[in-house]
């Protein structure tokens, strides 16, 4: 058995206001009509639902139910509800009140840059849900494309021709040394003192592995050691450590630097040590009304 909804609805006004006029005048349609959906409806169900018996001897003034258009009263009034809160909650939803959204963020960009934008964000809009999900490029990319997240910002390049790649922001990178590191005395930083270098890095799919990689393929740097760590606070530590030299996010050393926990190195071709952040979502994917505001409010505030 399947309920016809618009029936049920002609069904419910009619209980609702007491009168097959009004409840006409209140859906815009005719008395007849009303009548007409109240008698398919029972005819659908096999059911009576109003009693016409009493109603035709008794004076006073109403519908009259019967136990079971009483009890389909209150399924209705359950189901219109229901419709009723989801209009309110799409509504809110579309002007910007409440909403879910799924941000999905490179390890840099997720532990740096983004954290402030999204406090500023939910200042802006405290009944809004925002998710964050950190990972390296490649990861993030996935979860993308597997419609996982509603946008994402990444560091490194993005080949997928189903994701649209924006730029967002620069951001710089340092290449550091341990303070005791001989190449820190070193007025000027040639690409030979480089490659005596051991060097920690992150791992493949890393966008500051990217980075780092294009710098030593462009400068023909071949260290006499690599070392691979899953993160940048850790290969910070590293450095810090003795382990040996590192490019990074300028913004997740700055700290130790300015610290004197370890020194960056002034090289000659700066200006390659930028790189841009980007911002990803799917081609074919509308975005929502609060992802698009959400984009919006990141360009702003940059």
């Amino acid at each position: 058995m399947k309920i016809n909804l618009h029936l049920l609805r002609i069904f419910y006004a009619v209980t609702e206001n007491q009168n097959f006029s009004r409840a006409a005048e209140a859906l815009f349609i005719s008395q007849p009509a009303v009548s007409k959906g109240v008698r398919e409806l029972e005819h659908q169900l096999g059911l009576p639902l109003i009693d016409r018996v009493r109603r035709a001897t008794q004076t006073e003034k109403g519908v009259r139910l019967t136990d079971n258009g009483q009890a389909l009263r209150e399924h209705a009034r359950g189901i219109f509800a229901l419709e009723r809160a989801a209009m309110e909650d799409l509504e809110a939803r579309k002007n910007l009140k409440r909403g879910r959204l799924v941000v999905g963020a490179s390890t840099t960009v997720g532990g740096y840059n983004l954290p402030p934008y999204i406090a500023d964000f939910l200042q802006q809009h405290p009944l809004v849900d925002v998710q964050l999900v950190v990972g390296n490029t490649r990861y993030i990319s996935q979860l993308l494309i597997d419609c996982e997240l509603d946008i994402a910002l990444v560091e490194g390049s993005v080949s997928e021709p189903q994701i649209i790649s924006q730029k967002w922001q620069d951001d710089p990178l340092s290449v550091v040394a341990p303070n005791e590191s001989l190449i820190t005395k070193k007025k000027k930083i040639s690409d030979d003192d480089l490659n005596e270098q051991v060097w920690v890095m992150r791992e493949i799919g890393s966008g500051t592995r990217e980075v780092t990689d294009q710098l030593l393929h462009a400068s023909r740097i071949h260290p006499k050691k690599t070392i691979e760590i899953g993160s940048n606070e850790g290969i910070a530590r590293a450095v810090v450590g003795g382990a040996g030299v590192a490019m990074l996010p300028t913004i997740v050393v700055k700290d130790l630097i300015d610290l004197q926990r370890i020194q960056a190195l002034s090289l000659a071709k700066a200006e390659q040590y930028t790189r841009p952040l980007s911002l990803l979502h799917i081609r074919e994917r509308p975005l929502s009304p609060l992802a698009k505001h959400f984009i919006d409010f990141l360009y702003e505030k940059k």
